[in-house]
């Protein structure tokens, strides 16, 4: 059975940067239902599409095509007695920029001293050139059940799927799963 619209993929991928260099040490699996639902990059769903399982394929992608470019609008400097003692490089926060000047989204603490914190809004994999290597393990049918939910799920902003990897938001989210990155 091919890949086609409102049939569940699971592939498994590796996911490394222009300069060939593993962006994750590990095979990751993820799992999506194919069809615009924006579980996945649109490219790696085209280069997927009529394949059946075992079929394997490298997917570039160019910024624009990924993560977009990194906009140094989004880095941020702010108090640093907004945050909690145990503050380390690397932590996320969430903002939900109740202000005109706010941005909503996942900051990325990159630096901090004990007056400010610098905050990074950019996607981790922003900015980067990047090749997935893709194999296809399994394909099947999704119910009309299972496409709704989908479908309610792309249209309430929370499509896609938590499938563990690289990023805890730049931890938790699969790299593929890009409407919970963006």
């Amino acid at each position: 059975m091919g890949v086609g619209d409102g049939m569940w993929v699971t592939v498994r991928y590796r996911l490394f940067d222009s300069q060939g260099e593993a962006v994750e040490d590990a095979e990751r699996e993820l799992t999506y239902l194919h069809g615009g639902f924006g579980s996945v990059f649109p490219k790696i769903e085209a280069a997927l599409a009529g394949h059946e399982a075992g079929y394997a394929t490298s997917v570039y992608l160019q910024p624009e095509d990924g993560f977009g470019d990194y906009d140094a609008e989004l880095v941020n400097l702010a108090p640093r007695a907004e945050f909690p003692e145990q503050l380390e490089v690397g932590m996320t926060f969430e903002s939900l920029g109740d202000g005109e000047d706010e941005r909503n989204g996942i900051f990325t603490v990159t630096d901090f001293n004990e007056e400010s914190v610098v905050l990074d809004g950019n996607h981790p994999l922003a900015g980067m050139a990047l090749r997935f290597d893709l194999r296809i393990i399994e394909v099947r049918e999704a119910s009309e059940e299972e496409i709704e939910q989908e479908r309610r799920m792309a249209l309430e902003g929370d499509g896609g799927l938590d499938l563990g990897g690289l990023l805890d938001e730049a931890e938790s989210a699969s790299p593929l799963d890009r409407s919970r990155l963006h």
